[in-house]
């Protein structure tokens, strides 16, 4: 349960630095208060859609994987924060990524900034 918590809190992080440094990723509330939670539901999200799309993703367009050296993995990233955007629509919350090259920017900051976060927080269950 540590663990879910602290990824979910790296995610978080990691959205709220693309958010900050984009302005094409925009989060939205009407306090902090509301903004905080919001950013949180978001990261859950972010959580779910890389825990239960993502791998089909990956498996789907291994071909892919092979022949650009993995560099097709920003790409992936980039899709996976999209359909975080499309479903935060869908439930209601104010999270949204404007354009697939702010969704593949957005991707490799929130890879940068969630890899460094995992590598400080603490990683047990």
């Amino acid at each position: 349960m540590k663990n879910f918590v602290v990824k979910t809190l790296a995610n978080a992080g990691a959205l709220g630095v693309a958010i900050w440094l984009l302005q094409d990723i925009t989060l939205t509330g009407d306090s902090t208060g509301k903004t905080a939670w919001t950013l949180i539901l978001v990261a859950l999200v972010f959580g779910l859609v890389n825990f239960l799309v993502k791998p089909v993703v990956k498996l789907l367009t291994f071909p892919l994987f092979v022949l650009t050296l993995g560099l097709i993995t920003l790409i992936v990233n980039a899709l996976m924060l999209l359909l975080t955007s499309w479903l935060a629509d869908k439930l209601d919350l104010s999270f949204h990524v404007e354009g697939f090259w702010t969704a593949v920017l957005g991707a490799l900051i929130i890879s940068v900034v969630s890899w460094a976060l995992n590598v400080v927080l603490p990683d047990g269950d």
